[in-house]
C-alpha cells in the first residue's frame, strides 16, 4: 500500500478545540488474542498521531468487539497497545482544502457536545486513513462496535442481529428502521413522482443514519422529505452484509415467508412465491 508523503506543517484541520491526542490506555483493554484473525471484525493499515511529537505512525489496526488493537506490523502477535471503545464516540473530521489527502477521524470520550469534551484526555485518539472510502469503512465499523450493545450500529449490521436485538420491543418481521421508513413512504410517498429514483437531501440522510447508528429512533414529521426517507431505506438495504435475498442458497424462500407470515396472503405474493421457488434451482 502506498501512502502519500506528508509535509510537517501547522495542523489546521477542523476538530475539537484544544484537543491533545494522548497515549494508549492500556489498563482498560482486554488481552489481545495471539491470532490477529481470531475475533477480528476488521483489520487494516491506519496512521496514528503520537501524543508528544505529533508525528504520524503507520500501524496495523485490528478491530475487536470492545477495543481497537494496533500492531507494528500485520505479522506481529503482540499489540503495541489498544484503544478501548466503551463509552466513546467516533467522528469524521472535516477535510481541510489546504491539506488534501488527509482523511482524519477521531475516537473521543462520549459527550453531549463539544464543550463536554475534556481539553486534554489520554482517551482521545486521532487517526488517518489512506482514502475517503477507507475512512468511511473504519468509522462505520467502529460505530457498530460502540453502539451495537445499545441497539445502534445497524447500518452494515447483519439483519439477523438487528432483528434479534429488537425483539425486546415486541415481535416484528422487519427492523424498526425499515418499518418506520415503509410506513412513512406508504402514507406520504406513493403518489410522489420519482420515488426511489430521485435522491433525498444527502446531509439529512447522513444525519438520520448517524442517529440510528447511535441507538436513537428519530421520528419523521410533516416536514420530512419522502425522497430523503426513501434514500435512507435504500442506504440501509445497500449496506447489509448480505442482501435480503441472500447470496448463498438456503432452505428459506419467499414461499416459506408467505406461509409463516399470513395464511391469506395476496395473489401477488403467492405468484412471487411460486416464481422464486421455481427459479431457486437455477440460482444454485
Amino acid at each position: 500500500m502506498t501512502w502519500p508523503f506528508y509535509e510537517k506543517k501547522k495542523k489546521t484541520f477542523k476538530t475539537s478545540k484544544s484537543m491533545v491526542m494522548g497515549e494508549v490506555t492500556r489498563g482498560s483493554c482486554q488481552p489481545a488474542s495471539p491470532s490477529l484473525q481470531e475475533g477480528a471484525l476488521k483489520a487494516g493499515w491506519l496512521k496514528k498521531q503520537r501524543s508528544i511529537m505529533k508525528n504520524w505512525q503507520l500501524r496495523w489496526f485490528v478491530l475487536r468487539s470492545e477495543q481497537l488493537d494496533f500492531y507494528k506490523d500485520e505479522d506481529e502477535t503482540k499489540p503495541q497497545g489498544c484503544i478501548p471503545l466503551q463509552a466513546c464516540q467516533v467522528n469524521e473530521l472535516t477535510a481541510n482544502p489546504d491539506e488534501p489527502g488527509r482523511h482524519l477521524f477521531e475516537i473521543v470520550p462520549s459527550g453531549t457536545g463539544e464543550k463536554d469534551r475534556p481539553p486534554i484526555s489520554h482517551e482521545s485518539f486521532l487517526l488517518m486513513a489512506n482514502s475517503q472510502t477507507d475512512m468511511d469503512d473504519w468509522v462505520k465499523a467502529i460505530r457498530r462496535v460502540i453502539w451495537a450493545p445499545f441497539g445502534g450500529g445497524i447500518f452494515g449490521q447483519r439483519l439477523e442481529d438487528t432483528v434479534q436485538y429488537e425483539k425486546k420491543f415486541g415481535t416484528r418481521l422487519a427492523p424498526l428502521l425499515v418499518e418506520q421508513c415503509v410506513d412513512f413512504i406508504r402514507e406520504r410517498g406513493l403518489d410522489e413522482e420519482g420515488l426511489f429514483r430521485m435522491p433525498g437531501q444527502a446531509n439529512l440522510v447522513k444525519d438520520l443514519q448517524e442517529a440510528f447508528d447511535c441507538g436513537d429512533k428519530p421520528l419523521f414529521d410533516s416536514n420530512t422529505d419522502v425522497h430523503t426517507v426513501a434514500s435512507l431505506l435504500k442506504l440501509y438495504l445497500r449496506e447489509l452484509p448480505e442482501p435480503v435475498i441472500p447470496f448463498s442458497p438456503r432452505p428459506w424462500s419467499w414461499a416459506t415467508a408467505a406461509r409463516t407470515t399470513t395464511p391469506a396472503c395476496s395473489p401477488e405474493l403467492r405468484a412471487s412465491s411460486r416464481l422464486t421457488t421455481e427459479t431457486e434451482p437455477a440460482s444454485r
